[in-house]
């Protein structure tokens, strides 16, 4: 499965931002996971951008990707947790 191509650098301070980088399996599988729970929960929008593309991402996060962020703050590393992501949405005010 390939990922589509990241979208230039979005403000992070707003929703959900996925940090991704090319030829990354394990950013593929966090956006196949984000996407299958889109479907199941009424997740806002995610928005995807290459994490070498903001010199201060890649100074935090460096090789540490994928990294989904909220509002501008890290909720998972690596992998999709499903449960903190929706206690997170739900600590927002969001519902779900």
């Amino acid at each position: 499965m390939s990922a589509a191509a990241p979208a230039p650098a979005p403000a992070p301070s707003a929703g959900l931002l996925l940090l991704v980088r090319e030829e990354c399996e394990l950013c593929e599988q966090m956006a196949a996971a984000l996407a299958a729970l889109a479907r199941r929960v009424a997740l806002p929008p995610v928005a995807s951008a290459d994490v070498d593309s903001d010199p201060q991402w890649q100074r935090r996060y460096g090789l540490k990707v994928p990294v989904l962020l909220l509002d501008g703050t890290p909720v998972c590393r690596t992998r999709l947790d499903e449960a903190e992501l929706l206690s997170a949405l739900r600590r927002r005010g969001d519902r779900l």
